[in-house]
């Protein structure tokens, strides 16, 4: 750290999309610029900000102890200021006579002084921001606050899903999958979700199962032991949570149970590949729009191109601030087909594809065939190594623990208390 009265800008990196979701809190913010109103603006509709109710005003930290002289502090109050020391600290006191001792209090200031920092933290103030902030610090910010340092990590939820039917994704999953945990020794969980006609149980050469289905049949029930209970160990750093993968019963359930089994599942092991199946529902929008990581498998024709920048379009609106969805080009080279140039699929729909993987159905066939993994049966094939940079390119995307604009000290203080002194 550093000895004088100064520190370092760190700036957010962009690959920082492994944030916990907010809780279901009340956050006032209270902003001394426009700048600063329309970064939280920004930062209160994204995904992990759904459950949060935030409002926001201009007027800094007068405003804030003007407001609530008449009514209760909410659980986080978010104050700016453009003064010194001084002045901040003065304030400061001022509001304190109005702030319930429960309240988490967040500072946004525009002087680098470690100094005001360490005063700051020493009267209970939860942390300190240096201007500009941008949304995505904002985010982690109040939800470091939430979260508990002794908790086992979440989990990372990619999400593959196909561009339309046949293009392989599930296989693509399955592959990939079993490449991280087998190979990158990562514990790894498959979640199907095709439940009518999941392929996971005949690629993996199980019994179809209906673990997914009995436990988004009870989602306020489900917890780990149960969990658990219903996955298929499918070695020592894999398991699958399968349905039953056939149509002699219905299947209805919402987006809410699909949520609520995934946020169990993911602090069952560190990466969770969800099979999302070729269809369009609310809970099936809702699962891409709530994952880590989205994972877009198409083949280079007209359709697979137009349902592929579809999906994007809606991923890069829905989610502003976590990293675009990867693309992935699959089966090309079938011969006689006419097929887009890789280079102009990816121009079209704004997105690179991370890998391509080509035409081979021979490797496939025998692997779907044997009911094992593509790595088992042509490990030295051109598709097994396009796959297993594949999973690399996901395993090695785990976001970076940067903190923005703020110092090198703890953010995990005593809820604000300050007294004026008579």
């Amino acid at each position: 750290m550093n000895t004088d009265n100064t520190a370092p800008q760190i700036s957010m990196s962009h690959e920082s999309n492994l944030i916990v979701n907010v809780p279901r809190i009340n956050i006032g913010v209270f902003c001394d610029n426009q700048q600063t109103g329309e970064t939280v603006q920004a930062a209160s509709i994204d995904r992990r900000m759904s459950k949060a109710h935030t409002t926001i005003q201009l007027g800094g930290i007068a405003s804030a102890a003007q407001v609530y002289q008449g009514e209760a502090t909410p659980n986080v109050v978010v104050v700016e200021s453009h003064g010194d020391r001084a002045q901040i600290m003065a304030e400061l006191a001022s509001f304190a006579e109005v702030c319930q001792p429960n309240t988490k209090v967040i500072v946004i200031g525009h002087v680098n002084d470690v100094i005001l920092y360490r005063e700051l933290i020493k009267n209970g103030v939860s942390e300190y921001l240096v201007a500009p902030i941008n949304a995505m610090q904002f985010i982690e910010t109040i939800a470091h606050l939430y979260s508990d340092p002794k908790a086992i990590p979440l989990g990372r939820i990619v999400a593959f899903v196909g561009s339309k039917g046949g293009v392989g994704s599930s296989t693509i999953a399955h592959n990939v999958a079993w490449a991280i945990s087998q190979r990158l020794n990562i514990e790894t969980v498959i979640t199907d979700l095709d439940l009518p006609f999941g392929t996971s149980a005949l690629n993996f050469n199980q019994d179809a199962g209906g673990g997914i289905y009995e436990a988004l049949g009870q989602p306020d029930r489900i917890d780990g032991t149960l969990v658990d209970r219903l996955m298929t160990k499918l070695g020592n750093k894999l398991s699958l949570l399968n349905g039953p993968s056939g149509i002699d019963r219905e299947i209805n359930f919402d987006a809410h149970a699909v949520e609520t089994v995934l946020n169990v599942v993911r602090h069952s092991a560190p990466m969770i590949a969800v099979d999302v199946p070729n269809i369009w529902a609310p809970w099936v929008k809702q699962t891409l729009l709530g994952a880590d990581e989205v994972i877009i498998t198409a083949t280079p024709e007209l359709p697979s191109l137009r349902n592929a920048k579809n999906l994007i379009d809606m991923l890069k609106a829905g989610r502003p601030h976590d990293n675009h969805p990867r693309l992935i080009l699959n089966q090309v080279g079938v011969p006689k087909r006419p097929e887009i140039p890789p280079a102009d699929f990816g121009k079209a729909i704004g997105v690179e594809p991370s890998v391509i993987i080509p035409h081979d159905p021979q490797s496939f066939g025998l692997a779907q065939g044997n009911g094992q993994m593509l790595f088992e049966v042509a490990p030295k094939s051109k598709s097994a190594e396009t796959l297993n940079e594949l999973a690399e390119i996901i395993a090695g995307a785990r976001p970076k623990s940067v903190k923005a604009a703020k110092f090198d000290l703890s953010s995990i203080m005593k809820n604000f208390s300050m007294k004026k002194k008579k």
